[in-house]
């Protein structure tokens, strides 16, 4: 099922108008709709993980379990602690069909990577967002992450593919479950179609928030596998720690 002709008339409305902040309604007198009160106020994520963006104390230290552990992932880019208001407009995006508040997020996070383009981080040769399996995909109607992925690859110049990862088995929502039992529940769950060719590549997965890490790493960990040179994660979303998941 494809709603992108719904969501072109939206964003297209969306573009064309006076911009007004969605989230309180002001005038945003920015070129897109927020003003900056709220924009201050989004909870920015600042202090991380160097590799899986896991809030920390300074943003020069590497968490216990990337050291422990490398994960298959190089970095992951991310603007914002999962917390209010940013947990509310990706739900409303995500399970409400609010598209332009989907659109304004991809935007913002499209400025967060041009500016760590600018200052070294490589950028990728493709955006793979994370696949849905086809009866979630048919419940929703659409995938949330392709249609970040579609918006950001827009923004920053960069192809955008939805046809490499494929999710070989349905699995419960990760969010009903704990740590350990997403990765068990993860095992064998995606797959590479015939048109994905990543050995040399540089690819970044997207998706729309980042919890223990799992979904990231076993897509990363198979693309790596199949030869992958590099492979980051730019996400919307950091949850402020895995066992608050």
């Amino acid at each position: 099922m494809n709603c992108q002709l719904a969501l072109k008339a939206l964003v297209n409305n969306w573009l064309n108008s006076d911009q007004i902040c969605l989230l309180c309604s002001e005038l945003a007198e920015q070129t897109y709709p927020l003003c900056h009160p709220c924009e201050n106020e989004l909870p920015w994520l600042i202090d991380a993980c160097q590799r899986c963006a896991l809030p920390m104390p300074a943003s020069d230290m590497i968490c216990a379990d990337c050291r422990r552990r490398a994960p298959a992932f190089t970095t992951v880019v991310v603007p914002w602690h999962y917390a209010f208001p940013v947990d509310s407009v990706i739900s409303r995006f995500k399970h409400h069909r609010q598209w332009p508040l989907g659109r304004l997020l991809a935007l913002l996070l499209s400025q967060n990577l041009r500016h760590r383009f600018e200052v070294g981080l490589p950028r990728p040769q493709l955006l793979l967002p994370v696949p849905l399996a086809k009866r979630r995909l048919r419940m929703r109607g659409f995938n949330q992450a392709a249609m970040l992925a579609r918006w950001l690859s827009s923004e920053i110049q960069v192809p955008c593919s939805e046809h490499w990862l494929t999710r070989c088995r349905d699995t419960p929502a990760q969010q009903t479950i704990g740590a350990r039992a997403r990765r068990r529940n993860l095992r064998d769950a995606f797959g590479l179609t015939a048109a994905a060719k990543p050995a040399g590549r540089h690819v970044a997965i997207i998706d729309d928030v980042l919890t223990t890490g799992s979904t990231a790493q076993a897509l990363a960990a198979l693309l790596r596998r199949a030869g992958a040179q590099r492979v980051d994660i730019y996400c919307l979303a950091r949850t402020p720690m895995p066992a608050h998941a």
